[in-house]
C-alpha cells in the first residue's frame, strides 16, 4: 500500500461557529448597523428613525439615490421591524 502523506491523513475540521449577519435589509444604510426602529421615508428605503431624522434636519434627499424626497414624513415599518426581531431571536442576540 502506498504511504500517505499527513494532509491525507488529516480529518478536514468543521470551520469554527461564527455568528450569522443579519439579512441586508436589517441593516440601515446610514448607520451600517442593525436596525430597532425601522421606518421607510419618501423614497421607499427603510433606515433607522434616529439616523433618518439626523440625516432630515440638514438635508431634503434620498441618502440611498441622492434625489430630492417629495416629503419628509417617516411610516413606521412594523413589519420589519418584526422579522429583525424573530431574525434576533433565532440567532440570540
Amino acid at each position: 500500500m502506498p504511504a500517505r502523506s499527513r494532509a491525507q491523513l488529516e480529518v478536514p475540521r468543521a470551520p469554527a461557529p461564527r455568528e450569522e449577519e443579519p439579512p441586508a435589509d436589517f441593516i440601515c444604510p446610514i448607520t451600517t448597523e442593525l436596525m430597532s426602529d425601522p421606518v421607510m421615508a419618501a423614497d421607499g428605503h427603510s433606515y433607522e428613525r434616529s439616523a433618518i431624522e439626523r440625516w432630515l434636519a440638514t438635508k431634503s434627499t434620498s441618502p440611498m439615490t441622492g434625489e430630492a424626497l417629495v416629503h419628509s414624513f417617516l411610516a413606521p415599518n412594523h413589519t420589519l421591524r418584526r422579522m429583525i426581531r424573530e431574525w434576533e431571536e433565532a440567532n440570540a442576540r
